[in-house]
């Protein structure tokens, strides 16, 4: 009994050292596989979707092998793993340090946009803080402008022009509400914002035409007419011009009714 109670405990043993053994042995060939291989490893997980092992591969090559081209890759990667995760944060705390540690890497436009699209992805509606249309419009421009030649250029600028679209848009509701509540000044503000920043949008007409309503609104007929004017000259079709100058005709007769003696008189 003692000797079979010997023997079990012995069998376990060697299959514990045996389990150790395989164990090392595949750290051990990990060990000494080369980056090529292993990053070759991390792409198959990250083509499969099993992108927390993929992260973790790209990591070990970085760590192991840091001065090598893939470990430069593995960086990105992980980071573009992140971005598919949608954990935008880690995505753009990794494409910050690689920007600033290879400023001068060959594919580094892309790590710009990439980081762009982290901003871009997160921006909801134009009713809520612009805090991300206003990082994603920073990075986009980034691209443009370091990298004009760049294959995500032309995507990166029709990116910005619906960022503003959704900027312009947040404007235009707040301007209504602000002339809704008869803030004049404040509603002002808001629809030159609009015309000074956001000129490649669909609402320069209807601003332009809130603008020169808020003017005849205050009694300024000439600024209303200079900018009835404005909007007449580059919109000519749109309806807001077609408002536009109906408010022109009435204050028109407005100022015939209220000044009847100064109308024959001239």
């Amino acid at each position: 009994m003692i000797l079979k109670y010997i023997l079990n405990i012995l069998v376990l043993v060697f299959a514990f050292s045996c389990s150790n053994n395989s164990k090392n042995s595949i750290e051990g060939n990990k060990e000494f596989s080369s980056p090529e291989s292993q990053y070759t490893e991390a792409m198959i997980l990250f083509d499969e979707g099993r992108y927390e092992e993929a992260i973790s591969v790209f990591k070990y090559i970085e760590r192991i092998y840091p001065l090598s081209n893939e470990a430069i890759q593995s960086q990105i990667m992980a980071g573009f793993a992140d971005y598919i995760r949608l954990d935008y944060d880690s995505a753009i705390f990794k494409f910050n340090r690689i920007i600033k540690k290879y400023p001068s890497l060959k594919n580094i436009d892309y790590v710009y946009y990439i980081k762009a699209m982290c901003y871009y992805e997160q921006i909801s509606h134009e009713g809520l803080d612009a805090e991300n249309s206003n990082l994603a419009l920073e990075n986009l421009n980034q691209v443009i402008n370091r990298f004009p030649d760049s294959k995500y250029a032309k995507d990166s600028y029709q990116k910005i022009i619906l960022v503003k679209s959704n900027l312009a848009a947040k404007n235009m509701t707040i301007g209504r509400f602000y002339q809704k509540d008869k803030k004049y000044t404040a509603a002002l503000n808001r629809y030159k914002i609009v015309v000074n920043n956001f000129d490649e949008t669909k609402f320069i007409p209807e601003a332009l035409y809130r603008i020169s309503e808020i003017y005849y609104s205050i009694g300024m007929i000439e600024d209303a007419k200079k900018t009835a004017a404005i909007l007449g000259y580059n919109y000519p079709k749109s309806e807001w011009y077609q408002y536009s100058y109906k408010n022109l005709v009435k204050q028109n007769k407005k100022s015939i009714f209220s000044n009847p003696i100064d109308k024959i008189f001239n």
